[in-house]
């Protein structure tokens, strides 16, 4: 596995960075300044940097952060670095990013995203192959769902484009990880592109490289997710997102299977399989002239929805179970609760729903109280004390406590501030 150096003068940040990453197997170490981090980087096997913009305490510009990542590439020029930023250093970030850094993500970063950027990015000295990995298990037992993924294995064994639609939460991503894993691409790269999330004029870079002296600040050539996914597949979420300059782009490489990086006029040639996913209405948007007429057919050789989980009541139970575990069991009020709601979030939100359940739950049987327990008031639990033992479980992350509490990281600052929490 790759060794990752964490850089940030937070020690809570560190340990539960360290935490996270050691879990999930890597190997970590951890610097709380500049010069630590150049020690750490000039005298050990490091495979990827994650580093945070901001080390002098009340700078706000990421001017820090900018001098250490010049410094990590000075001395090691094809070390991936992943920024962890702040709205206020977003243009330092987005600026080092043309200049050769990996990605970025904004406080309070996703968990989910900052580990699938390290297995797209982080590549071991003794040339580990991170992309292959086991199918993902898809639970289900609706005939709907047992429809789709007939479908899906059948589309998996053919060489064409395919665009999963369905609404957020549904398991898009998941399934055209199942995909790709039965194809015949599967020992090959798997890139994913959050296009919705990308910055407009970061797309034509992050999509297909720059050369050195593109642009300001582009001091190395930077390969793109294109080639990055070359005899591979490459998967364009929020695909309805996409501006239209962005789509015309797009259309081209498409259409040929070429492009040039920017700043070059040498052509590049490469062999990508493209799966998309939208949880948008893309005819309507054709009609609309918000969305290519000619970029939608290309994209949507093959179309595979994903039902709302209220479409498929019968998957309900079967996903409950999976997520609390062989350890805990859900009694029959629990069963007819999680039956009779109407899961606007869909797969992630009983995912969430269950996590919160195990978490309040007094025994290894759940019930309904259990996922009703941060709704309502509780005699058990207060709302101050289910704040602190959500904050406990996510280490401090508010996205995370906030999105399993129910509520906007606003309304959970305020709540905080409100008890007095010491986050």
């Amino acid at each position: 596995m790759p060794h990752i150096l964490v850089v940030d003068d937070n020690p809570d940040i560190l340990d539960a960075l360290d935490l996270l990453l050691g879990l999930h197997g890597y190997t970590v170490q951890t610097a709380s300044n500049k010069k630590q981090a150049l020690l750490v980087v000039t005298h050990q096997v490091i495979d990827l940097v994650i580093q945070d913009m901001n080390f002098a305490q009340g700078v706000t510009s990421g001017n820090d952060g900018k001098s250490l990542f010049l410094a990590l590439k000075a001395i090691k020029p094809d070390l991936p670095i992943i920024l962890i930023t702040a709205w206020a250093q977003l243009e330092t970030a987005i600026e080092l990013v043309k200049a050769g850094a990996t990605d970025y993500l904004q406080k309070p970063w996703d968990d989910n995203k900052l580990l699938e950027l390290i297995a797209q990015h982080s590549h071991t000295s003794d040339n580990e192959n991170l992309s292959a990995s086991s199918p993902p298990e898809m639970i289900y037992q609706s005939p709907e769902m047992q429809a789709l993924m007939n479908d899906a294995d059948k589309v998996a064994g053919a060489e064409v484009n395919v665009l999963i639609s369905g609404a957020n939460g549904s398991g898009k991503e998941k399934l055209a990880d199942y995909i790709h894993q039965h194809s015949q691409r599967n020992n090959q790269a798997f890139i994913k592109v959050n296009m919705g999330a990308l910055p407009h004029e970061l797309m034509e870079a992050e999509l297909f490289g720059a050369e050195k002296g593109a642009f300001t600040g582009a001091n190395q050539a930077r390969k793109g997710r294109f080639e990055a996914a070359h005899k591979g597949t490459l998967f364009l979420d929020e695909i309805g997102n996409l501006s239209l300059s962005g789509q015309m782009k797009l259309l081209r490489v498409l259409q040929t299977g070429e492009f040039e990086r920017l700043g070059s006029n040498h052509t590049i040639k490469v062999d990508v399989r493209v799966f998309s996913a939208t949880n948008v209405d893309l005819t309507l948007a054709v009609k609309q002239g918000y969305f290519r007429e000619d970029l939608y057919y290309r994209l949507n050789v093959i179309e595979l929805h994903l039902p709302a989980l209220k479409e498929r009541k019968s998957d309900i139970i079967p996903l409950a179970k999976h997520f609390i575990g062989n350890q805990y069991s859900l009694d029959d009020d629990a069963k007819q609760y999680l039956l009779a709601n109407n899961w606007q979030g869909n797969v992630r939100e009983l995912e969430n729903a269950c996590k919160r359940a195990i978490v309040f739950a007094s025994n290894q049987r759940i019930t309904q109280n259990d996922f009703q327990s941060l709704m309502q008031s509780s005699s058990v639990l207060n709302e101050k004390e289910q704040i602190e033992k959500m904050l406990i479980k996510h280490t401090g992350v508010i996205k995370h406590a906030a999105e399993e509490l129910g509520l906007s990281r606003q309304a959970l600052y305020r709540r905080i501030e409100k008890h007095g929490i010491d986050i």
